[in-house]
C-alpha cells in the first residue's frame, strides 16, 4: 500500500464513519436546533477534540493498552456511560422552555453556555473507550510500511476529525434555518427529553457493551 492509495482509502472510510449516527450527531443536531449556531459549533468543536485526544493517545500506545486491558477499558466504560446518564438525566428532568435569541444583549450568557458545550462534547469523546478501541483496530489496517508510525497514525486521526467536522459544518447549516419553530418551548422540551433519552440508551449501551 502507496501513501497516495492509503490516503484516498481512509478519506472513503473517515467520510462513511462521519455520516453514521451516533451520540456525537444527536449532540450537534439537538444544540443546533435548540441552543443556535454558534453553540452547536462548540459542541462539535469539543467533540473533534475529543478524537485528537484519543488519536495522540491510540499513536503514543494507549490504544494498545486499552485493547490489552479489560480493567482500564472496564473502568473508562463505566466513566463514559455515568457521563452519558448524568447528561440524559439532566435533560429529563429539567427540559427547558426558553431560548436567549439576543447574542449581544446577553454575550456573557451565550459565551458561558457555548464554552460548556465545548467541554461536554470533549468529555463526550474522551469518556468513550470504543473510540480509543476503534482507532487502535482501524488506524493500522492504513499505515502503510516505510512511514513513521506516530506521526502516521496521528495524521490519519487528524484526517478522520476534519472529515467529522465538515459533517458536523453541514448538519448545523441545515438545522439553523428552521430555528425559530424549533425554538418554540413545547418543541424544545419534547427535544431535550428525546435527546435526555437517547443520551441515556448510548450510556446503557457503552455500560453493557462487551469487547
Amino acid at each position: 500500500m502507496t501513501v497516495t492509495s492509503s490516503l484516498l482509502t481512509f478519506l472513503v472510510a473517515a467520510g462513511i464513519l462521519a455520516i453514521t449516527p451516533g451520540v456525537d450527531t444527536a449532540m450537534v443536531l439537538r444544540t443546533s436546533a435548540i441552543e443556535g449556531t454558534r453553540r452547536a459549533g462548540f459542541a462539535a468543536l469539543g467533540i473533534c477534540l475529543g478524537c485528537l485526544v484519543w488519536g495522540g493517545a491510540v499513536a503514543l500506545g494507549l490504544g494498545a493498552l486499552l485493547a490489552a486491558s479489560q480493567l482500564a477499558y472496564t473502568a473508562l466504560s463505566w466513566a463514559g456511560a455515568a457521563y452519558l446518564v448524568w447528561l440524559g438525566i439532566g435533560l429529563l428532568r429539567k427540559p427547558r422552555s426558553s431560548f436567549v435569541a439576543d447574542d449581544a444583549v446577553h454575550g456573557a450568557e451565550v459565551q458561558h453556555g457555548a464554552m460548556d458545550w465545548l467541554r461536554r462534547g470533549v468529555l463526550t469523546n474522551v469518556l468513550n473507550p470504543k473510540v480509543g478501541v476503534f482507532y487502535v483496530t482501524f488506524l493500522p489496517q492504513f499505515v502503510p510500511p516505510d512511514v513513521p508510525v506516530v506521526a502516521y497514525t496521528f495524521g490519519l486521526a487528524a484526517i478522520h476529525v476534519v472529515v467529522g467536522a465538515m459533517w458536523f459544518a453541514l448538519l448545523i447549516r441545515v438545522t439553523a434555518p428552521l430555528g425559530r419553530v424549533l425554538r418554540r418551548p413545547a418543541f424544545m422540551k419534547t427535544m431535550d427529553r428525546l435527546t435526555g433519552c437517547v443520551f441515556i440508551a448510548f450510556g446503557a449501551k457503552l455500560a453493557l457493551s462487551r469487547r
